[in-house]
């Protein structure tokens, strides 16, 4: 991987870790696209770049991230479905190679997206809190994410609507519960791998990191305002379109391999 590469990949990856399109099923797109070989390194930098995205939400909302015991104690809740990830890594780590899923993934998740707001954006009450329950309903919808091209932000913000938060309010949580969630993925990647970080590639890691911080500040504060005011529809559309042509290259065999 060169520098230019890790730069474009990392771009992709703070634009999407936070948009209901997955950013994991856009890196594997922007892999195979780059002509990059899926060796230990990618897959632990794809995983580890995202540190700088956990970085950009600290610091955006830092004053409303360090709060009371008890908001830290419905994240511990939320991250708890996390050991299913953690017991799946296996069959994890050979869907990251296969661009066929994230086709399939982004398909299915789209069409589900254009209807989301319709069955479940209901008004917030205001008496409505985020409660230990909801907190672990909403860690079970993150599981689901594990699957390329499903999206942990998606499956999170849908998961808090279900439980009558506002699409703003979701959507932030789904923020802060990326903090640990990310950090823990990350964090295990880099220790299973830390072998295969050399001098040699060592800047690019960083380099991507810091791309992917930057870069990931400016479309945390984008989506939060499109998704306000118009709701998931466009993702969905978005999703199906990109699903559509995933396939279509598959099946014609223009530079995309089933895996």
């Amino acid at each position: 991987m060169t520098i230019i590469q890790a730069i474009l990949i990392a771009i992709v990856q703070g634009i999407t870790e936070f948009l209901p399109i997955s950013s994991t099923g856009h890196m594997i797109i922007a892999q195979h696209l780059l002509g990059v070989e899926s060796t230990d390194f990618i897959k632990a930098f794809t995983v580890n770049i995202q540190f700088g995205s956990i970085l950009s939400v600290l610091v955006l909302y830092w004053k409303r991230f360090f709060q009371t015991w008890d908001f830290y104690t419905k994240l511990f809740v939320a991250c708890l479905p996390l050991v299913i990830a953690f017991l799946l890594e296996k069959q994890i780590d050979k869907m990251l190679e296969s661009v066929s899923v994230v086709a399939g993934a982004l398909l299915v998740g789209g069409i589900f997206l254009i209807f989301v707001d319709r069955w479940f954006d209901k008004p917030e009450n205001e008496k409505t809190k985020l409660t230990y329950k909801k907190s672990l309903i909403i860690g079970f919808f993150q599981i689901i994410s594990v699957i390329p091209g499903v999206s942990r932000s998606a499956a999170t913000i849908i998961g808090g609507m279900t439980q009558k938060l506002s699409r703003k309010n979701a959507a932030e949580f789904s923020f802060f519960l990326a903090v640990p969630t990310m950090f823990a993925a990350s964090a295990l990647k880099l220790f299973q791998n830390y072998k295969t970080i050399t001098t040699d590639n060592i800047t690019i890691l960083l380099v991507g990191n810091l791309v992917s911080f930057i870069v990931a500040m400016i479309a945390i504060k984008a989506f939060i305002a499109f998704l306000t005011k118009n709701g998931f529809k466009v993702f969905g559309y978005y999703r199906i379109l990109v699903g559509i042509v995933l396939i279509i290259m598959i099946l014609t065999g223009h530079g995309l391999s089933i895996q």
